[in-house]
């Protein structure tokens, strides 16, 4: 009964115990969970705390990142004003000085209007004076006149444009030398005729004195002839060069045509074979539609041109049975361009020197590959300024260091085994090309829009002619070029200057002829004749006709 009691006890002791320890594990688990969802709690919270730093971080970042913007914009502001003005200052700078120097160059070439209209006042000597004097000083009047016209134009010219150039000043300082020396000559010649007139006044008291013989010879006294020295004062008012500005674009020409030579050197001497051919074809290419430009039709000028301009396009064309395209070679385009102003150049000397009415289908090609490639006119202008100076127009002078043979061919004689040729051929030569030149100034290309101005128009002609009877004639040459311009430039020049060209040819029959006459011997009397003879027929006429071989447009029709 004791063991039975002991062991029910013992049992009721294990039962409580078990529910003590579920009662305990329960309170365990609560107190976990309790636990647990705090610890979530927390976790939450520090979580949501993170997250609110994070934000407010961002936004203080976003908010300096926007004050930083801001700050740079402002900043980058400033110095594009800063920059802003200082581009202005500069500019501002730039324009002071531009009208401090265009005021200072209008101040001098007023001043140099103002001394050259005072130095008129001594050139116009009084008639009656002259008459006494028995001197005609009227060319010198006449010709200060000129200078203070060219002058007055310049001043007015410069103020319609704001100021004048450099150039405007150039020509003012000259044309005040020139004056200065038509003073100075003047001085001179009226020196010189008080000297005769006192002499004669003498001679004419001790005639009345002395017997027949003496009378004679104080007659014969009276009225000497001319001396060299009264025939060079004469003419000390013509120039014996061209105005700067032709000269130094001359002397520009002429060193686009040695660059360019120069660039094509490696081309034109190379000993390649295969580089060889391929010279031979760019040549070929662009010389043989040239010497096969004539006026039998307009199609077959066009057909040239076209061909030529295809080639210069870089379109491949076919001459001699082969395909030919320019950038078979590096430096094709630059060679073909010197080749083609050369052989334009020796059409003028061989095809026009001999069949005139050639000049213009052949102008008219080369007009039109002027004005689309300039270079090709800048190349033919300095060829035939080599060639023929006199288109310039300019005179070499013989300097020291050179050989005759060498000034001959300056002034554009061939020599050839130290032989120059014949002035017969010479001069059909400078005709040809000087016709040529008056051709191209007056033709246009009539296919296409033709726009822009004449790539080197009729005031190009209009500067030749009038800086050729500015200068000192050249016996035998003058006057031949003379009468080849203006027999196929006459025409043209009239319809395009009117009246003004009818003053200048006055003045070249009137005043310029007669010093051509004077320097012309017995000779060289054909070229003089032929341009005296043209003189007056076209004042006469009051016309100058269309010139032989004259495009008309029925022509490009055909």
């Amino acid at each position: 009964m004791i063991w039975l009691q002991l062991v029910a006890d013992l049992q009721a002791r294990l039962d409580m115990c078990d529910q003590f320890s579920k009662a305990m594990a329960e309170k365990s688990a609560e107190q976990l969970k309790r636990f647990e969802e705090r610890m979530e709690l927390q976790h939450r919270q520090e979580k949501h705390q993170l997250l609110e730093q994070l934000v407010k971080g961002s936004k203080e970042a976003l908010g300096q990142q926007e004050k930083l913007k801001e700050e740079h914009r402002h900043r980058a502001k400033l110095l594009t004003l800063k920059l802003r003005e200082a581009e202005q200052q500069r500019q501002q700078e730039i324009e002071r000085v531009r009208q401090e120097e265009g005021r200072e160059r209008m101040r001098r070439l007023c001043s140099l209007q103002q001394e050259a209209l005072q130095l008129i006042q001594k050139i116009q000597v009084d008639y009656k004076q002259q008459e006494a004097l028995r001197v005609d000083l009227s060319a010198y009047g006449h010709r200060g006149n000129q200078i203070c016209g060219i002058l007055s134009t310049v001043v007015r010219s410069s103020s319609e444009r704001g100021y004048p150039t450099q150039d405007d000043v150039s020509l003012g300082e000259h044309s005040l030398q020139e004056m200065k020396m038509l003073v100075n000559t003047i001085e001179k010649e009226l020196a010189a005729a008080e000297e005769r007139k006192k002499a004669e006044d003498e001679a004419a008291k001790e005639k009345q004195k002395e017997a027949q013989q003496i009378q004679q010879q104080q007659a014969k006294l009276q009225t000497p002839a001319p001396t060299q020295d009264q025939k060079q004062t004469k003419r000390e008012g013509l120039q014996k060069k061209a105005s700067k500005g032709t000269l130094q674009r001359f002397l520009e020409l002429q060193k686009v045509l040695e660059l360019c030579q120069k660039v094509c050197e490696e081309l034109a001497t190379c000993k390649d074979p295969q580089t060889k051919k391929i010279r031979a074809d760019l040549q070929r290419a662009v010389t043989t539609p040239v010497s096969q430009i004539s006026s039998v039709s307009g199609s077959q000028v066009r057909d040239t041109f076209d061909k030529i301009n295809n080639f210069l396009m870089g379109k491949p064309i076919v001459s001699a049975g082969r395909t030919i395209v320019v950038s078979q070679h590096p430096l094709g385009l630059d060679f073909v361009c010197l080749k083609l102003a050369e052989k334009l150049v020796s059409q003028g000397e061989e095809e026009v020197a001999s069949h005139h009415e050639s000049a213009f289908p052949i102008a008219s090609v080369a007009s039109a590959l002027w004005e689309r490639y300039p270079k090709v006119g800048e190349l033919f202008l300095a060829n035939l300024h080599k060639k023929c100076p006199y288109a310039v127009p300019f005179y070499p002078a013989f300097q020291e260091g050179i050989s005759l043979e060498e000034y001959q061919r300056l002034l554009g004689y061939q020599v050839k085994d130290s032989i120059v040729e014949q002035q017969d051929s010479f001069l059909k030569r400078m005709s040809g090309m000087i016709r040529l030149y008056a051709a191209i100034m007056q033709v246009r290309w009539p296919y296409g829009t033709n726009q822009g101005n004449h790539p080197h128009g009729l005031n190009h002609g209009w500067l030749w002619l009038a800086q050729m009877v500015n200068m000192e004639p050249l016996s035998d040459i003058t006057a031949t070029l003379l009468f080849d311009f203006l027999e196929v430039c006459g025409n043209a020049m009239i319809r395009q200057y009117q009246d003004q060209f009818w003053k200048l040819l006055l003045l070249i029959k009137d005043q310029y002829f007669p010093t051509i006459e004077k320097i012309t011997t017995s000779t060289e009397m054909g070229s003089a004749s032929r341009l005296k003879h043209f003189l007056e027929g076209a004042v006469r006429r009051r016309d100058i006709p269309l010139p032989k071989g004259f495009l008309q447009p029925s022509f490009w029709r055909s």
